[in-house]
């Protein structure tokens, strides 16, 4: 098995590198820089026949899992509305995160990734229309095309919704809160190293603490080994989700029009 943890522009390269040398592969997300490049990934290693993973570690974290769990067990009611903040002020104006040819973006392909990805696990349902706006305060730092911070939300088939934030210049973001008509579920932090906390309306919620990234390899490897089928996808197909909402998020914010999905 090959984990690519290259710069997001490079992971195209390496992965359908690793799967003609038929190895299985990990990916750190985001999975690629644009829509195009995710599905040639993925084409290759189904070509390849071995398996594309994409590193989202919170698919796999104890006390994320026990809140999807109590939502699938209907104990919010029904899904009204999840938030999700997240960013941090980011320093050296030189690392590759600032440059747009290796990162694809700004803090949406990097930070904010977790707040669309997370929408999508803890409502349980994918959207279905974005609208998205871009704020920037140091175009030295945040070039044309690297993003500070973007506010997006999100509109699902249920009628949920959702509002994010992903930034570069806010520290202390680190917050998901999903509501239902019967109860809420609110974490901070929610996918840092903090360690996860949650409470609900039944009061706090009491998961095993974990190595994230011990986790993840373990249950990853099952999913390669024994084909085990996990809680929340972490295949290729869902970093490809991601990244077709993430274009349209940046299509949204660039043309101020709510965009299908």
């Amino acid at each position: 098995m090959v984990y690519v943890i290259t710069p997001n522009a490079l992971h195209h390269d390496h992965v359908i590198r690793a799967a003609k040398a038929g190895k299985h592969v990990i990916c750190e997300k985001p999975l690629a820089i644009s829509v195009k490049e995710g599905k040639e990934m993925l084409d290759a290693c189904n070509k390849a026949g071995v398996k594309l993973l994409v590193g989202y570690r919170m698919h796999f974290e104890p006390t994320t899992l026990e809140v999807i769990r109590m939502r699938n067990a209907g104990e919010f009611g029904s899904i009204k509305f999840f938030q999700g903040l997240c960013g941090f002020r980011i320093g050296d104006p030189t690392q590759w995160r600032l440059n747009r040819a290796l990162a694809g973006g700004g803090s949406l392909m990097d930070i904010g990734i977790y707040a669309l990805n997370g929408s999508r696990y803890m409502v349980g349902e994918e959207p279905i229309w974005v609208t998205a706006q871009e704020t920037k305060t140091d175009p030295v730092k945040f070039k044309e095309g690297v993003d500070e911070t973007i506010q997006f939300q999100l509109g699902f088939q249920s009628g949920a919704t959702a509002s994010c934030l992903s930034t570069y210049n806010m520290n202390h973001l680190d917050k998901f809160f999903l509501n239902g008509d019967k109860g809420f579920a609110e974490m901070q932090p929610s996918i840092g190293y903090g360690p996860i906390k949650a409470r609900t309306h039944k009061g706090a919620v009491d998961a095993p603490v974990v190595v994230h990234q011990t986790v993840q390899m373990d249950e990853m490897a099952d999913i390669i080994l024994d084909g085990k089928k996990p809680v929340v996808a972490s295949d290729g197909e869902e970093g490809l989700k991601d990244l077709k909402i993430i274009e349209a998020i940046y299509k949204a914010a660039a043309s101020g029009q709510k965009i299908a999905l």
